[in-house]
């Protein structure tokens, strides 16, 4: 494990001098925790794709900017959570529609449909709906909480981590992270009484 983390140490500084091949090793070795990052912030392949293809972009722009003493996977996580951020605070709200509601076409009306692979019908209906409304809490977080929660959660990220790629103190994490919790917890309470 040592040996390895030596070999990637000292791709990073062949990166950092330049050295193509050093930072597509780099890019071979993150990628996955990158684009699975990306997925979770964006919601959708398309978008964790273009999210993780510019956190990469801007990791190879700035790449002499990294200090060697940090780890090089948190340092892209801290590109994707800002890029993210930054893209929130652009974005305009998406329409979405239901299900429910039939696709209108030219001459008529085809009605929406969605396989269905279960055994259980009762038991999936129930699951996706404690999904779907656990995804929406997770959604209508505010922008720093939901990135704190998908770190610590999903990512497992230590709190000095989170706060490097944040750029906050440990007490922010801790404060946000509880803020987060606590929305979440109302939010399954309020399923497990439906």
């Amino acid at each position: 494990m040592e040996l390895l983390k030596q070999q990637v140490t000292q791709t990073v500084k062949d990166a950092i001098k330049g050295d193509t091949a050093s930072f597509e090793q780099l890019v071979q070795i993150h990628q996955n925790r990158v684009y699975s990052l990306s997925l979770r912030l964006t919601g959708t392949a398309h978008d964790a794709e273009d999210l993780a293809q510019e956190v990469f972009v801007k990791a190879y722009r700035f790449i002499s900017s990294f200090r060697a003493d940090a780890d090089f996977g948190t340092w892209l996580h801290r590109i994707a959570i800002n890029t993210w951020l930054n893209r929130k605070r652009k974005m305009t709200p998406v329409a979405a529609f239901s299900l429910d509601e039939p696709i209108g076409m030219d001459e008529a009306e085809v009605k929406r449909e969605v396989a269905d692979f279960s055994a259980d019908p009762e038991k999936v209906y129930f699951d996706n709906q404690m999904s779907e409304r656990l995804q929406r809490a997770v959604e209508s977080l505010p922008k720093e909480q939901k990135a704190i929660i998908l770190l610590r959660e999903v990512e497992d990220y230590s709190y000095e981590e989170i706060a490097q790629i944040m750029d906050c103190s440990v007490g922010t994490v801790r404060s946000r992270l509880s803020r987060a919790r606590d929305a979440l917890r109302k939010c399954y309470n309020g399923l497990t009484e439906i």
